[in-house]
């Protein structure tokens, strides 16, 4: 499992083999069950997840008790919850939806590991400025975007899921309910048909 994060980080970042040993002693490798919670509302965690293998979801449940989807996490995607990170409480739950692998990542870790490896620095600005990237998009798309455009960004941002995911989860994570993603993708199906 830590050759993957190896591979990934080498994709990004130059960094020798013993660089990685030395900046990975402090990882740890994790496997949660199907459906397994991780993360509650009120608990407090500083770790971020990398998914080596298997799908985690962070989502929150509203005063009615509807869950709303904030991210999935497939293989090589990053998921935390941020207010870990200031140790405040979570607003939100963290679990697997399939059997998943994850490491686990200290909250000091690019600190620490940017002592060793000064790129590791660039490479996490990088990554929290796509984050921001991405949520910012997230927000207007749930504002002004159709459903129909929601979905086909689903689709783009996770190409593999639509198989992986129950329905009612990605209608959660477009903020429709489950009978409009059948009508849009009945729609779409339509329209493919006809081109």
């Amino acid at each position: 499992m830590l050759d993957q994060f190896k591979d990934y980080l080498r994709k990004h970042i130059t960094i020798t083999d013993e660089q990685f040993d030395f900046i990975s002693k402090d990882i740890k490798v994790k496997t949660f069950e199907k459906n397994k919670l991780i993360l509650s509302p009120g608990e407090t965690s500083a770790k971020t997840y990398f998914v080596t293998e298997g799908l985690l979801r962070c989502y929150s449940i509203d005063s009615k008790g509807k869950a709303n989807v904030i991210q999935f996490a497939p293989e090589l995607w990053w998921l935390s919850e941020r207010n870990g990170f200031f140790n405040e409480p979570s607003d939100f739950y963290i679990d697997a939806i399939e059997s998943t692998t994850a490491l686990m990542i200290p909250r000091n870790y690019i600190n620490d590991s940017a002592a060793h490896v000064p790129c590791l620095y660039d490479f996490n600005n990088n990554i929290l400025n796509n984050s921001i990237r991405f949520m910012q998009k997230r927000i207007n798309m749930l504002l002004s975007a159709t459903a129909e455009e929601r979905y086909l960004d689903f689709i783009k941002l996770y190409p593999n899921l639509t198989l992986r995911v129950p329905q009612w989860m990605i209608a959660s994570y477009l903020g429709i309910t489950p009978e409009s993603l059948s009508r849009v993708r009945k729609d779409l199906a339509h329209k493919h048909l006809k081109a």
